[in-house]
């Protein structure tokens, strides 16, 4: 939309105030300027608003508009007066305006900082969110516009915006004069509003999903006559899952009516020529017709009331420009009429819930009800996700399945999972992640209640799939990969590890340490299982051998014994076949009864088993039983409470009755013991639990992000505003040593002084200066921080040794004008590292640590973590890193000042997340001796900030 030629005299259309957005209710919304073109839209929202809401917008009787009104009301300059409104298929929904005022009240321009603020929602969407979703818009706006302060007159019988102004979270002052209730209140964000704002962004998000996974009525578009096709095989996926709500079938092609006068069906399915001729409200629609057909579909599907759509066609953006083209635009009609959209190329969504029991997608059947929400981008990887929890006896909760994610993405699920109760577990297959602030965001937020195993897929050949349209990041995958973990994110690397976690996860109670006891009848299994665990950083005890002649009653006994035994956090169990004294063979059946009998007595500890040739265990140890009806859950990795206290050893529980046990679809996960044919996997999905249980329970205290009397935050801010100004490139600067170490320095950060040495005789008199012993260094781009390659000598301690050193260095290298020379004085030995920061436009702002040299480099041994860093988490930075023990007394060697470090960590941590412009930090090395540490060389780049898409008001991806 194009600003009118009247009103550019002030300022252009501001297209970056457009936005859609999610209401509280699940259905979306686009947010737009008002402009001159919007006249008759105006009268007609108008007309539409009751009486009673019209008293309270303008304090009197007002049933219609003048021309003078609809003037004032559609002509903005865009900066001391702004109207912004809310929109469903293109007609307004509400208003809201600011006129900036002085301190009387009256009409002002800049420099004033005030604004009168109102609203108008119309009757049929109050209590949808629609008025606190554009108080956000309009304060962002005014920020903007150097509008520091909201006014608003309001009467005191209107209470629902009352509450939409208190509700909002900021700074406010409230009076009452002349029968009127008058709120003041700043717009810079607070803690309250901020928390506020992502609160309603999680219910409104989360219900968006919900709507999708949970309709009353689906119509499949695009079924055929004959059986076979996408839209005829979903149709009768529907129908065979037992979905409890209304079916109908669509397509252009069909009659209304039979030969004999009665409703035309499928299948037994009501069907009709379009959305538009079915008489009862349609929730979710299932389109399924080519690719050019889909835009009168969703045309429909919007006029007709549709809430939300999974788009199975495919020829969008996997298939080219115009395909992604024809998919900006898909998304763009949806929305514009308030729904939101799976897909398109999606593979569909499954709800197991018996209220619903909906299967629209392409699966042929439909999964178990269990714990384990599924989130995948490819429809491929969905199949055989769905068909390996299938084959291992787990169930699910919800299933989407993508696709192309245009719209609903996996951070959506994340918000509707996070407050699921049928969901315990969540895993996610992701080949790109659109928005990986908020994801690490919502992911922290969600590890702190349930488990989240992503799998990320186009993970090293940097190649984003043709079909996402997702902002770039330049951090690679390892760096991804910690922040992640950071997050609280279980990160593996295959949809079989994903399987292999989720299963134990879902079923299991988290381990409160890493002690495994590990027992069964086959020595050789039990050492392999040893050895794994040690691989994995686990504490195994010395394997129990049962010998080959052990009965099931045998596995229980010591399985009991092993999950009493109070220095044993978890238990892995070996077995392979074998032939009883009677001849007789192997009895899964029984085996699996004894195990879950001796589990049951003790729900607190983990157990896994790992089986060689033993078909049929795995099923019957997934054929879950309960402990009786009365009997308390287990605690879950919902719920890891930990059994720490040392136990008796109980009396092997007695089987349980096989009459009075529970369908297995329908048993709680918390009694499913998984099984693995594999003791590397089995262990590798305990050492993942073992982490993240680790990780909760640094969370449940998390550190603090210290307050240093000596930064000065304002002077820093002052220095980087002139800097700035005095280059004037839009693409930044690399600050020069003398403004880098300045700008460090305002941060309680010290960089050592080093000379510049162009010549013998000026390196002898800046070795005078600064007084010997010194060290002698080029800075040349390929010599700098590589003293394997020779261009560092060290300790000289006289002006002999120094001519000598320049001499040798000149001769090996070249002239002093390449080799760029410098003098600097020499300082306690320690340990050599390398602290960096820098703000990646996708992810954030990034801290890394690791130690200096091309070995680590070589290596990648570097760890990440997000700003701002804690003190917990600056101390867990030095510590993740494979060459950690250096710094801690490493075969006899003095421990060096690691506080120091964790210290400086923080100091840069606090520099880049007060300050955005400071795009990225670098000190190396950094020598950290056994007291105190010292930083010898620093860079620091500034830049403009990058737009950030965390902050500001909710929206949704644009396209």
């Amino acid at each position: 939309m194009q600003l009118p030629s009247d009103q550019q005299d002030r300022h252009d259309y501001p297209s970056h105030w457009e936005a859609d957005v999610v209401l509280r209710d699940g259905g979306t919304a686009r947010i737009r300027p008002i402009t001159a073109e919007d006249a008759d839209r105006l009268v007609s929202f108008y007309e539409q608003v009751s009486d009673e809401s019209k008293y309270y917008r303008f304090f009197a009787p007002y049933p219609r508009l003048s021309a003078k009104d609809v003037h004032r009301f559609t002509h903005h300059d865009l900066v001391d007066r702004v109207g912004l409104a809310a929109t469903v298929g293109g007609e307004f929904i509400a208003t809201v305006r600011y006129d900036r005022i002085d301190e009387r009240g009256m009409a002002a321009s800049a420099p004033a900082d005030e604004a009168e603020v109102a609203f108008l929602v119309q009757d049929a969407h109050q209590g949808r969110g629609v008025a606190s979703t554009l108080l956000e818009h309009i304060a962002a706006v005014a920020r903007e516009r150097g509008i520091r302060r909201f006014a608003a007159e309001v009467l005191p019988a209107n209470s629902k915006m009352i509450k939409v102004f208190t509700d909002a979270g900021y700074q406010q002052k409230r009076s009452f004069e002349d029968g009127v209730v008058r709120l003041e209140f700043d717009l810079e964000p607070t803690d309250r509003s901020l928390a506020v704002q992502r609160a309603r962004e999680q219910r409104a998000e989360g219900r968006s999903v919900q709507r999708l996974l949970t309709p009353g009525s689906v119509a499949v578009i695009g079924v055929g006559r004959a059986p076979g096709g996408v839209g005829r095989s979903v149709l009768s996926n529907l129908q065979e899952s037992g979905f409890t709500g209304r079916l109908y079938a669509v397509n252009s092609a069909f009659d209304e009516y039979d030969d004999e006068g009665e409703g035309a069906d499928i299948d037994g399915v009501p069907a009709h020529r379009s959305v538009a001729a079915i008489a009862e409200p349609v929730d979710l629609a299932v389109i399924a017709v080519p690719a050019d057909r889909v835009p009168q579909a969703v045309a429909e599907c919007g006029e007709r009331g549709v809430r939300g759509l999974v788009v199975l066609s495919a020829g969008y953006g996997e298939s080219g420009d115009e395909g992604r083209e024809r998919q900006r635009e898909l998304v763009r009609q949806a929305r514009s009429y308030g729904m939101r959209i799976i897909g398109p190329n999606a593979f569909g969504v499954i709800n197991t819930s018996p209220e619903t029991r909906l299967n629209a997608s392409l699966a042929p059947q439909s999964p178990a009800r269990g714990r384990i929400g599924l989130f995948t981008q490819s429809g491929a990887i969905g199949i055989a996700l769905l068909s390996g929890l299938h084959r291992r006896g787990a169930g699910l909760s919800t299933f989407v399945g993508s696709g192309n994610r245009a719209d609903v993405s996996g951070n959506d699920l994340l918000q509707y999972w996070f407050e699921d109760p049928d969901t315990d577990v969540t895993l996610m297959y992701l080949e790109t992640i659109g928005n990986p602030r908020k994801f690490t965001r919502l992911a922290r937020r969600s590890a702190t209640a349930k488990p989240l195993v992503v799998v990320q897929g186009a993970r090293h050949s940097g190649i984003t799939p043709t079909g996402h349209a997702v902002q770039a990041t330049r951090l690679p995958h390892a760096t991804v990969s910690a922040l992640l973990r950071q997050a609280g994110v279980i990160r593996v690397d295959t949809v079989t590890e994903m399987v292999d976690a989720g299963l134990l996860l879902a079923g299991q109670p988290l381990p409160s340490g890493p002690r495994v006891g590990i027992l069964g009848n086959s020595e050789s299994l039990g050492l392999l299982t040893y050895d794994a665990c040690v691989a994995d950083g686990l504490r195994p005890q010395r394997p129990r051998d049962l010998t080959t002649g052990a009965t099931p009653a045998d596995f229980r006994t010591a399985l009991a014994e092993a999950l009493s035994d109070g220095s044993c956090d978890a238990v892995i169990v070996n077995a392979i076949p074998w032939v009883g004294e009677d001849g007789a063979t192997t009895d899964p059946e029984s085996l699996a009864t004894e195990l879950r009998a001796a589990a049951a007595g003790c729900p607190a500890k983990p157990v896994a088993v790992v089986h060689v040739e033993l078909g049929g265990l795995a099923e019957a140890l997934a054929a879950a039983t309960s402990t009786g009806p009365d009997a308390p859950l287990p605690p879950t990795a919902t719920d890891p409470t930990p059994a720490t206290e040392p136990r008796t050893v109980p009396e092997p529980p007695s089987a349980p009755d096989p009459t009075t046990a529970p369908d297995p679809t329908t048993a709680p996960e918390q009694y499913r013991i998984p099984a693995y044919p594999a003791a590397e996997r089995a262990v590798r999905a305990l050492s993942e639990a073992v982490k993240y249980a680790q990780w909760r329970r640094e969370a449940a205290e998390p550190g603090r992000v210290h307050e240093y009397d000596d930064i000065d935050e304002s002077g820093a801010a002052g220095r980087i505003e002139e800097l700035l100004a005095e280059d004037g490139d839009p693409r930044g600067l690399t600050l020069a040593p003398a403004d880098a170490h300045e700008l460090l320095g305002r941060y309680g950060i010290r960089v050592r002084q080093a000379l510049p040495a162009p010549d013998p005789d000026t390196a002898a008199a800046a070795a005078r200066t600064i007084g010997y012993p010194v060290a002698l260094k080029t800075t040349a781009p390929h010599l700098r921080h590589r003293a394997d390659l020779g261009g560092v000598r060290l300790d000289l301690a006289d002006e002999e040794q120094l001519r000598r050193a320049y001499q040798e260095l000149t001769d090996a290298f070249g002239k002093p004008v390449e080799l760029r020379p410098v003098v600097q004085g020499m300082v306690p030995r320690g340990v050599d590292t390398v602290v960096r920061a820098v703000i990646d436009p996708a992810a954030g702002a990034v801290l890394s640590f690791g130690l200096a040299g091309a070995a680590s480099e070589l290596l990648g041994d570097t760890a990440h973590r997000l700003v701002p860093v804690t003190d917990q988490e600056a101390g867990s930075l030095i510590r993740s890193i494979r060459t950690a023990p250096l710094l801690f007394g490493w075969r006899g060697s003095a421990p060096v000042d690691t506080p120091a470090l964790e210290e400086l960590l923080q100091r840069v941590s606090r520099l880049v997340d007060d300050h955005p412009e400071v795009v990225a930090v670098s000190l190396e090395p950094v020598v950290v001796a056994q007291r105190g540490l010292s930083v010898l060389d620093a860079s620091v780049r500034l830049a403009p900030p990058p737009a950030r898409d965390d902050l500001g008001p909710r929206t949704l991806p644009g396209y």
